[in-house]
């Protein structure tokens, strides 16, 4: 696209142990990151990331197998491109950002990595925001015939290769408008110019992305499942946890009381349902915001005179 969605931004390509990930830097402040979901890239945050760089650092990242990233090679168990490793892989990332502590939220696909992250690296996530989605383990454990019609593509990208692969391949433009866009994507032009849309649906052109797409359910059916089955009442979040869901979509159909689902994984959850599609963060965009500049400013505070940590009032 023509327009520069990331003002003053600088690209970067990272270099971690398993590729190099694609990230846009701006601003100064603490640090922040923010991972997007399916089936998109970095530039769904266009209408966050430059405001919050007002006050923070923020690092704008495709996840590995998306966008600039690199693209972990499948394996028949799913592994690499479980979350564990997606999280491993942006923490080495921030860290070559010269970030050792930060914040992370992630929408969809982006929120799954984000609370693995925070479960895994509790030393490095000093706050993690979730947007529209529930731990993995608890969707596959609380699947019914509900969930398994209104969120078919699950089970559909789940399935072993090339089955859905080759099935996206052959009309991808049915599988974009009849399955993308009716999540909500693009239902607003003024909140998705049209070249915008048309270049999430060029996404699916690229085989090598949505071999990683279809991994990345693979591998919820499987390895992050027994992930999150594994740290289930043994591990639980202790950074503050965000949650945001749309009021009029999925979760609260599937759920009933969202903030509920993820108690018993935080100690510190809060959160509340936005009036907008599945894509909340850029039906609205102020909401989100204002919620991640509230999670960020309420963290301690480093005092290098006193040597002590103070919370922002």
């Amino acid at each position: 696209m023509a327009v520069d969605l990331f003002p003053g931004f600088a690209e970067r390509q990272v270099p971690t142990a398993r590729g190099d990930v694609f990230a846009r830097v701006g601003g100064t402040g603490p640090a922040v990151l923010l991972l997007h979901g399916y089936p998109q890239d970095h530039r769904m945050w266009r209408g966050v990331a430059p405001a919050l760089a007002e006050a923070c650092t923020v690092v704008v990242a495709d996840l590995p197998g998306y966008g600039g990233s690199f693209r972990p090679t499948p394996a028949p168990d799913h592994r690499p491109h479980g979350k564990r490793a997606l999280a491993l892989d942006l923490v080495e990332a921030m860290r070559g950002l010269g970030h050792e502590r930060f914040v992370v939220a992630g929408h969809d696909r982006g929120g799954r990595v984000a609370y693995r992250m925070a479960l895994d690296h509790p030393d490095r996530v000093l706050a993690a925001a979730a947007l529209d989605v529930v731990p993995t383990g608890e969707v596959w454990s609380r699947a019914d015939a509900a969930m398994a019609l209104a969120y078919w593509h699950w089970g559909f990208l789940a399935q072993p290769a090339p089955l859905p692969e080759r099935l996206i391949a052959a009309d991808p433009d049915a599988f974009f408008d009849h399955h993308v866009r009716r999540l909500g994507l693009g239902a607003d032009p003024e909140r998705y110019p049209p070249p915008l849309v048309a270049a999430y649906r060029q996404i699916l052109d690229d085989a090598g992305v949505v071999e990683a797409i279809c991994e990345d359910y693979r591998a919820g059916a499987t390895v992050d499942r027994d992930d999150d089955d594994a740290d289930h009442g043994q591990r639980r979040i202790a950074c503050p946890l965000l949650v945001l869901w749309s009021a009029t979509g999925a979760l609260p159909r599937f759920y009933g009381d969202v903030l509920g689902v993820w108690r018993p994984w935080a100690d510190d959850v809060r959160g509340w349902g936005v009036h907008a599609s599945h894509f909340l963060v850029e039906d609205d965009p102020e909401q989100v915001l204002h919620a991640l500049a509230d999670l960020v400013a309420g963290l301690p505070r480093h005092d290098p005179l006193t040597n002590e940590e103070t919370r922002t009032p």
